[in-house]
């Protein structure tokens, strides 16, 4: 399919639709989940507040969209998303949505953000400041700035950390949970698939990549480097399970199994549009590996 056939598609999609497209809710779970796991982790604890468990979800999906958006618009003007890309279509780039008016809503979503985290900071205080300020300095910082974090190494380690060590321990922490190393090692693993995520999609289009003058991790890893190591943070996700209370080691070998099959039918998978596929599938790995946590603690 050439690029004018994919914009004719799309132009027949409603308007709303290309936004949702824009705005890449396929991989918004990468932000509810490990919102999801704190909230476990809370409860656990005898903590749990549902009003901030929902307030956080918004506020990180918020942030996420947001950043979407912004990366949409601001890659379409540093001419970075072009005919020959593999990943999912960009509105802006494809013209199909305005470059101004994308970059507003994605100010509106940090907005929404903020609103929805001022009760967070009345329940928790400087830290909450602290890390949503943070946040949404990353999420401009991804895509604008004189060096985008999106053109650098740095992605991957920076999505675990926030989009797992600090999601995590944060939702936890709001709730009234004890911060301990078993909250930041269920953060650690919501963050390594997420950063999967990340890597995968860099790896699919290192060559557009190179050309717009981009160094991610992907690319100075190579194409079997980059193979590697997504099946790494899978599988170390799996293994580190093992490591939290009343895990049982049948759960902990689907998921290591799960972890291998991904890896392989990746490395058999060509630098191509046939790697998008994967990505749905890693967000719910995911998902997969809270659910095994929460039926382990249940069944302990």
């Amino acid at each position: 399919m050439t690029a004018s056939d994919t914009v004719q598609r799309l132009q027949r999609l409603p308007r709303a639709l290309r936004w949702v497209i824009a705005a890449r809710f396929k991989t918004v779970g990468l932000s509810v989940t490990p919102v999801l796991c704190g909230t476990w982790l809370a409860h656990v604890s005898g903590h749990m507040d549902a009003a901030l468990a929902t307030l956080t979800a918004l506020s990180a999906a918020a942030i996420q969209v947001g950043t979407n958006l912004w990366n949409d618009a601001a890659d379409a003007a540093r001419g970075t998303d072009t005919d020959e890309r593999l990943g999912p279509p960009r509105m802006t780039a494809l013209g199909l949505l305005d470059g101004t008016t994308v970059r507003k809503a994605a100010g509106l979503s940090f907005a929404m953000a903020v609103l929805a985290g001022l009760p967070l900071v009345a329940a928790g205080g400087w830290p909450v400041i602290a890390v949503g300020l943070v946040s949404l300095l990353l999420g401009y910082a991804y895509s604008m700035g004189p060096l985008p974090l999106s053109h650098t190494p740095t992605g991957e380690v920076i999505v675990i950390l926030f989009f797992g060590v600090v999601a995590v321990s944060g939702t936890a922490f709001v709730q009234g949970a004890e911060m301990s190393g078993d909250v930041a090692l269920a953060g650690l693993i919501m963050g390594l698939p997420s950063s999967a995520v990340l890597l995968l999609n860099n790896h699919r289009d290192r060559h557009t990549d190179a050309r717009a003058g981009r160094k991610t991790l992907a690319i100075l890893l190579g194409v079997p480097g980059a193979r590697l190591l997504y099946g790494l943070l899978l599988l170390a996700a799996a293994a580190l399970l093992a490591a939290l209370p009343a895990m049982r080691a049948l759960p902990v070998a689907a998921m290591v199994l799960a972890a291998a099959l991904l890896s392989m039918a990746v490395w058999r998978t060509p630098v191509s549009a046939a790697l998008n596929r994967f990505l749905p599938l890693t967000v719910f790995y995911q998902a997969l590996l809270l659910a095994v946590m929460v039926l382990s603690a249940l069944a302990g």
